[in-house]
């Protein structure tokens, strides 16, 4: 019942975030997928560490789809997460865990400059 209970409250905050949230969302998510890899890493959970790369992965492509091209800007974060991807490819493939570290740090980067952006229009 509890577990059912926190599945209502994550869909319903889910639904009712503005854009904005659910990309910091998304990147928490990545954040989230890149660290349990890390831990599997260590532990040597060879299949562990492929499903959450995985999903951070898809987590990247998404960002990437989601990029409003009316602005100029959108070509230096396709870079980025172009990069990221590939860092995350790179880890998955290797078992690199100093390629998955510097992914994940970019990926931390990329979320601390979308929450300032969005403390910053919430002052506006």
């Amino acid at each position: 019942m509890a577990l059912n209970a926190a599945m209502m409250y994550q869909n319903n905050s889910i639904q009712t975030a503005t854009p904005a949230e659910l990309t910091l969302m998304l990147y928490d998510g990545a954040i989230k997928f890149c660290n349990i890899a890390l831990l599997a890493l260590d532990d040597n959970n060879i299949e562990k560490v492929n499903i959450n790369l995985i999903k951070a992965q898809k987590i990247i492509s998404e960002l990437r789809v989601s990029l409003d091209k009316k602005y100029s800007v959108w070509k230096d974060f396709d870079n980025v997460y172009a990069y990221i991807y590939d860092c995350l490819i790179q880890a998955n493939i290797h078992k690199d865990k100093e390629k998955l570290s510097e992914g994940l740090g970019y990926i931390r980067e990329m979320r601390e400059t979308w929450k300032e952006v969005m403390r910053l229009n919430k002052v506006q």
